[in-house]
């Protein structure tokens, strides 16, 4: 079988086509399998993510930082340019640092596709080598820029323009991710692979994004708590999109060490 490497280079050449029905269709197959285990442990660490949040917050702003005038004020600030910069690095960091998270629920789902048993460890997959680094530069490089740009143009006072810039650049690199964890590519070739991805087929990945993010969003619309069972509809859109383009056959047991290695030009 191809090599990720050699798929792409066909892709860039002659292009793809992805049938709407079958991805749909094996996404939500693979998400129901996935749903309730997920949504578990969603709940788990977004209650200790808000803990440890608000642990900080108060610890740096007092116990004010709880009250409903202080959020507000938060909300409504306008913040300098030395603030937007160090707010854009912050929100890049933790896009870097959580991004083998939400791998983690993409190796989930290859894991039920494939019914071999997954656990809570499987969510951590990816926070080791040679994984971390490239899963890490993948996520902070696109969030750096469309933060950087979305700030930048919101300044103007187009807070609708800046939300589309950054709903822009998550949509081209819808495949970055996959393209690490399945396709050992290292991060930067990853990036581009995937902007080559999407440029070949724009139309069927725009209507899979879409879908992935409004899935998620029902559980908010039916009931907030549900949201936890449902954002992981994302992860097994981009699955099913990523399984209908290259298959899922794992080069790990051979190219685990070669991640960074291949290029795409």
């Amino acid at each position: 079988m191809k090599s990720t490497r050699d798929q792409i280079e066909d892709i860039k050449k002659n292009g793809y086509s992805l049938d709407f029905a079958t991805v749909f269709n094996h996404a939500f197959e693979n998400y129901k399998k996935i749903a309730l285990y997920s949504g578990l442990i969603i709940l788990v660490f977004s209650i200790i993510a808000a803990v440890v949040f608000m642990g900080i917050m108060v610890a740096y702003f007092g116990a004010q930082a709880i009250s409903k005038d202080f959020i507000e004020n938060i909300e409504n600030q306008q913040f300098t340019a030395i603030e937007l910069v160090v707010q854009t690095v912050v929100v890049s960091v933790v896009a870097g640092i959580t991004a083998p998270f939400g791998a983690g629920f993409l190796k989930m789902a290859d894991s039920a596709d494939k019914d071999v048993e997954f656990n809570v460890s499987t969510i951590f997959t990816y926070y080791k080598a040679p994984y971390f680094g490239q899963i890490f530069v993948a996520a902070f490089i696109p969030a750096l820029l469309g933060t950087a740009l979305a700030n930048l143009i919101e300044s103007s006072g187009i807070l609708i323009l800046g939300n589309i810039v950054s709903f822009t650049v998550s949509y081209f690199m819808y495949m970055s991710i996959p393209l690490i964890v399945f396709g050992n590519l290292g991060a930067i070739d990853a990036i581009k692979s995937s902007f080559i991805i999407v440029t070949k087929n724009p139309l069927n990945i725009f209507a899979f994004f879409i879908i992935g993010f409004l899935g998620s969003m029902v559980g908010f619309i039916a009931c907030c708590v549900g949201i936890i069972f449902t954002v992981v509809f994302n992860s097994s859109m981009i699955y099913a999109t990523y399984f209908a383009i290259f298959g899922t056959q794992s080069e790990e047991e051979d190219s685990i060490d070669s991640i960074g290695k291949y290029n795409v030009d």
